[in-house]
Formats: C-alpha cells, structure tokens, sequence
C-alpha cells in the first residue's frame, strides 16, 4: 500500500515560514487509491503553472493599459490616435501598440454570421502600406453601386467602428471611407463568403497655437484659417477649415498647407507655410509681435474715459485699421506706429503711439 504525503502548511499568514516554526516541517500522510494519484498529481502541477503564470499576466495587462496613449502627443509616433473633436466629423478612441505592418484582426467574438446569398465584408484603414492600422476617428460608408436619378448613389450602410464588417447581400458597392478632411473611395465587388479590403490613408494632424514672446494667446482671442498648399503660389483658394481654435486637431491629407492667424479682429495677422506628414502629429506655434492696447479719451491725464467716443486707428500713412464706439475699447495691433483719432460731441482729439510686442497698455487721448 502506498501513502501520498501532503505537507501541512500554517494558516498563521503573517508567520516567517522557516524550518524553525514547528508547523513548516509537520506533514500529514493521507491514503489514496491508486488510480486517483495521477488525477492529484496533474491538478497540483497545474495550481503551481497558474501561480507562477497569473502575475506575469497582470504585468502584462498593465502595461498595456499604460501604453494607451494618442498619436497627437509631444513626440509623434505611427500609433493609432484619437483625435479631439473639431469642426466636423467626432472622432473615436484608440490606443497604441500596433507594430507598423501588424495585420487587422477582426476578434471571433464580433464575426457575424453570413446567411445564404450574402457576403462579410471586412474593412480596415491605414496611414500608408509600410503603415499602422487606424484604430480610430473613422466613418465607413456604402453605396449602390448603379446610380440613382439625379446621380446620387444610395447610402446602404454607415458604420464608425475601427474595423467593421458588414454583411450585405453580393453584388457591387461604392465603400468610402473618411478621416477628418482625410478620406479615401473605392469600388468593391462582393462574391463568395467573405471579401477584406484595406484603404490607405496617408494623413497626419495638425494641433495650433499662438503666442506672443513665451506667452500663449488664450484660445478666445485667436483663430486660424488652413489652406491647401503655400502662400506663395498663385491663385486664390477657399480655407479647407476656418476658425480652427487653439489645441484643436485637424486631420489633413500628407501634404503642403499655409495657416493664417488672425489675433484680434484688427491688423495682428500672420501667414505660415507648414508640412504634414502621413501618421504624424505636427505641432506648429504661431508667434505674434503684437500687443492688446485700450483707447480712453480723458479730460486730464489718468482721468475718467469719456463716454460715446468714436475711435479710428490709423497708420502713418493714413490707413484705417480699426474703428468702433465706446469708453475705452480695447483692440489687438501689430508692432509699429499709429495714430488714434478720437471724435467726441462734434470735437476731434488724437495722438500718435507706439505698439512694442507683448507690452499692453492705455493709450490716453487728451480733450483739448
């Protein structure tokens, strides 16, 4: 008869477990049928695999979850990003961690069952072909293939998933796929069980700010217009994105663009030519030489701002930059000299100032 020895450990938790404590080296000797000990024998193994295997896993985990992260940080990178909503298209979440020719797997769990007479169509999007998947911020559309009268096609199916797939009865489809400003069509035909198709999209972000020395512009008094291509070719073009505000992200086509930045509503404007590149993040800071000047008409120097003034303020040369009604309005210049022109109960005053970048201040006008 063989007997099977357990060692008998101490439910003392906190005790040292060392060959001094009398409960480390007490074993029990239980009898077990023979053809149960190699039943016992496998699940030990198995408790001391999953012992060892359990912490590795949660390391794992974490890190993973810790690698969650956007492509629109300080250093840009060919991971998927989540791009914060801007005029337009929201965007959806997505986290990092894609190597950059790792394929799309659509999980077992979320593969529809395809009936009869139907087919499964598997769409996935990347930055380029040496690219990473893009697992966010995507809006899939199909169309009838056959136009309808009018020339629209038909919209069948909508979907913002990362990587959806459809099942929609076979035959030919228009698929388009958008990304912010970014956006690709392609023509699909559809047989068989299932049919996958990748699009390109080769876009990147573009993230404005302004600022004047070190000082960032606050949000409210700045907006910038994008257009395709440099300032400096001929033509006249419309923005493809007006009043873009500070930290939004705009998703462009790889490419050429110029920026105009408007500070104020006055003459602090300036024009920037910038490059984006497929799958990254491009963070461009606008500075203003400017200042932020209020116009008061006094009747002594440091006294109460008059009221119903209207204002005019000019160049040396006599061009009208800003005009407007009031006490002490404030307006936004650009480095240089002005002259201000007030005009209050029928009587004008004015006065020649100076704007120097980032020093704000009053401009006084006496009334006499």
């Amino acid at each position: 008869m063989e007997w099977l020895e357990i060692a008998a450990i101490s439910a003392e938790k906190h005790s040292d477990m060392t060959a001094a404590h009398p409960s480390a080296n007490r074993r029990t000797k239980f009898w077990l049928a023979p053809r149960y000990r190699g039943v016992l024998r496998v699940i030990a193994a198995l408790a001391m695999a999953m012992a060892l295997v359990s912490p590795v896993l949660a390391q794992t985990t974490l890190a993973q979850a810790s690698s969650s992260n956007s492509l629109f940080s300080a250093t840009p990178s060919l991971g998927a990003f989540a791009p914060p909503p801007v005029r337009g298209e929201g965007f959806g979440g997505g986290a990092l961690g894609a190597s950059p020719q790792a394929p799309v797997v659509i999980p077992p769990s979320t593969a529809p069952m395809v009936p009869a007479g139907q087919v499964a169509l598997s769409l996935a999007a990347r930055f380029g072909t040496q690219s990473a998947p893009i697992t966010g911020g995507l809006t899939w559309r199909v169309y009838a293939a056959k136009a309808e009268q009018g020339g629209n096609h038909r919209l069948i199916r909508e979907d913002k998933s990362p990587t959806p797939t459809m099942v929609l009865p076979a035959g030919n489809y228009i698929v388009h796929v958008g990304f912010g400003l970014a956006n690709a069509v392609k023509p699909v035909t559809l047989r068989g069980a299932t049919v996958k198709e990748e699009f390109e999209l080769p876009a990147g972000g573009l993230r404005i700010e302004g600022r004047v020395g070190d000082a960032r512009i606050p949000a409210a008094q700045i907006a910038f217009d994008v257009f395709k291509g440099s300032q400096f070719e001929p033509g006249d073009r419309r923005p493809i994105a007006e009043h873009v505000t500070t930290g939004a992200v705009l998703v462009v086509p790889e490419g050429t663009y110029y920026i105009v930045s408007n500070y104020g509503d006055a003459n602090a404007v300036v024009r920037s030519d910038i490059r984006v590149q497929a799958g990254k993040l491009t963070d461009v800071v606008v500075n203003h030489r400017a200042a932020i000047i209020t116009l008061k008409l006094v009747n002594e120097k440091g006294g109460e701002a008059l009221a119903n003034t209207a204002w005019s303020v000019l160049t040396p040369g006599g061009d009208v930059i800003k005009e407007s009604i009031g006490a002490f309005p404030r307006v936004v210049l650009a480095e240089g000299e002005y002259r201000a022109i007030a005009r209050n109960d029928g009587t004008v005053f004015e006065r020649e100032f100076t704007v120097v970048p980032g020093v704000d201040g009053d401009v006084e006008v006496l009334a006499r």
